[in-house]
């Protein structure tokens, strides 16, 4: 391993208010650990209970959805690896974003969804969590872009802000921004 400037990434992750930032292979047990070290920070940093839930249940849902996914298309650990950031904006604000490899198929299906979804407003969100929740469940069918990423959206202050970037081998790496 190279050196590395542990100063140099101390200070941007200060200058980035970055509370909490994960980078490798997220099994169960590690999205609960992390999500309980993530629980007791929000606690310790006084957050209003009603944003630390929401932080917390943003968190966990784009992480499962990683896991989920890694297993889903058989990635090893090295292509299952998540990039988790949880930081604050200057508005003290809580910001949590997840990124993982996909198929540049997949990737582009859900660019669109969250492109639909930031173009909807907090009424329009709730509709379509109804709408999504009428209807029926194929069990055949893959899981994705569903009921769990409109609830990130109507937690989300802003519109979700995604990204896909072409990486080697034919995949892409996608990342989703929530802000609470």
């Amino acid at each position: 391993m190279d050196s590395m400037d542990f100063f140099a990434l101390r200070e941007l992750f200060n200058r980035s208010r970055i509370l909490l930032c994960f980078n490798g292979p997220i099994s169960r047990s590690l999205i609960e650990e992390i999500g309980n070290a993530l629980k007791n920070y929000l606690q310790a940093d006084n957050a209003l209970p009603a944003a630390a839930m929401d932080v917390f249940g943003v968190y966990i849902e784009m992480t499962q959805n990683i896991r989920h996914y890694a297993l889903a298309m058989g990635y090893d650990d090295l292509d299952s690896s998540a990039t988790v950031v949880v930081a604050r904006d200057g508005d003290g604000r809580y910001l949590v974003q997840a990124g993982n490899l996909v198929e540049p198929a997949d990737g582009a299906a859900l660019m669109q969804r969250v492109n639909e979804l930031a173009a909807l407003d907090k009424t329009e969100l709730k509709a379509a969590y109804k709408a999504q929740l009428r209807q029926p469940r194929d069990e055949n069918a893959r899981s994705g872009a569903g009921l769990g990423l409109i609830d990130v959206a109507r937690k989300s202050a802003q519109p979700l802000c995604a990204s896909l970037s072409p990486v080697n081998e034919g995949r892409a790496f996608f990342s989703l921004r929530a802000v609470i």
